[in-house]
């Protein structure tokens, strides 16, 4: 079975990729089919994004699909960034400078939970399904850990006592969001 990940983050497919290596699933990148265009997430929640770029690529291009859309939650900041976590420093999409403005605003500010939620929408043959997947943490005060990308080396997971960036990319695939999600999608298409 062959899906388009409608993503142009290598992270991303790295991880997605890694998860379903065991599976009869082949995920192309858009970069494989040879996709420029940008696909538009402009919705005001995750589910919206999600279930808006893989919409856009499915009716663009006739495959079938997948797209995520992932935010950072944090609870003091009433939920921010959330849907805005690429882009929350700004158009150029930094992830230093996400970081560091979610810092700056957490400054003196004791309650550090938050949570990252990813939501997946595959649409097969026009049909959409969606798969949510929940991580919980805290946001550190500081950096810590090399690995991973966006907010990852300030999400601090309680169970194993270490940042995302400190993870290997397959106790990540244990713990994240994303691959809590992905197993939904893997259990779905398993049926199939």
């Amino acid at each position: 079975m062959k899906f388009i990940f409608a993503t142009s983050n290598p992270n991303k497919l790295k991880e997605v990729k890694a998860q379903l290596a065991s599976t009869h699933i082949e995920v192309c990148s858009l970069e494989d089919i040879q996709w420029t265009e940008e696909i538009p997430e402009d919705q005001d929640t995750i589910e919206g994004n999600a279930l808006q770029k893989a919409k856009y690529l499915y009716d663009k291009t006739g495959y079938n699909c997948f797209a995520e859309d992932t935010g950072l939650c944090i609870e003091a900041l009433e939920g921010r960034p959330g849907v805005y976590s690429a882009r929350y420093a700004g158009p150029q999409r930094s992830d230093e400078d996400n970081m560091q403005k979610v810092l700056l605003e957490l400054e003196g500010v004791s309650n550090r939970k938050a949570h990252f939620k990813t939501v997946l929408c595959l649409i097969i043959d026009g049909q959409v399904h969606s798969f949510e997947g929940i991580a919980e943490g805290l946001i550190l005060k500081q950096k810590q850990g090399e690995k991973g990308f966006g907010y990852d080396p300030i999400f601090w997971d309680e169970t194993l006592k270490c940042t995302f960036a400190q993870l290997t990319t397959e106790q990540k695939n244990q713990r994240s969001h994303r691959a809590k999600a992905v197993r939904k999608l893997v259990e779905y298409l398993k049926k199939l």
